[in-house]
């Protein structure tokens, strides 16, 4: 009668172990993979439908465990960078520019949005205009800026003033300097 009680016991407790823990949403990325883009997505800032434009994209895991999806990165950033979505974010992802083509970014190549390169002020066009190519690795986002113009920060250095020196306001959001106010 011993052994089946002691059985419980122990499940009871390796339950309650793993239970505690557990990585959730708030926990960090590790729980929360890269979603791939279907075509069925809209961007979660403006609402466009993000596969039928060039650039890379991202998405946001919410310490909620929501996935928000984003046409461009920047949209993702100016969501992201809003005060009252900062706390919320438990990962990001972008897309891989170096291994991805810039009409087609490939969803197998996302990364960890907050280790990647930037380069801000290219002459490529994302979804809304002028965006920032995402990298794994900052040699090959210095050689798309030599190629494309632009600088190479990292995303620690972005701010929505930042996104504001970029030439041209998307397309239905207004101008950029209204979003680093709180307005979409």
């Amino acid at each position: 009668m011993m052994a089946p009680f002691k059985f419980l016991i122990v499940a009871l407790f390796t339950g309650f172990l793993v239970a505690c823990g557990e990585t959730g949403p708030a926990q960090g990325s590790a729980a929360l993979p890269p979603q791939p883009i279907t075509d069925a997505d809209e961007c979660h800032l403006c609402g466009m439908a993000i596969q039928n434009f060039p650039g890379p994209k991202g998405e946001v895991a919410s310490r909620q465990g929501q996935i928000h999806k984003f046409c461009s990165t920047r949209d993702l950033l100016a969501w992201m960078l809003q005060p009252e979505n900062r706390n919320q974010v438990a990962a990001f992802y972008v897309h891989d520019m170096a291994r991805s083509d810039w009409q087609h970014p490939d969803d197998r190549h996302m990364i960890d949005g907050r280790n990647a390169w930037y380069v801000t002020g290219s002459s490529m066009k994302g979804a809304m205009g002028p965006t920032l190519a995402s990298f794994s690795e900052e040699a090959a986002a210095r050689a798309f800026a030599q190629q494309h113009g632009g600088h190479v920060i990292r995303f620690d250095a972005i701010t929505l003033e930042t996104l504001n020196t970029l030439t041209e306001a998307p397309h239905g959001h207004g101008e950029m300097k209204d979003m680093a106010h709180g307005a979409h």
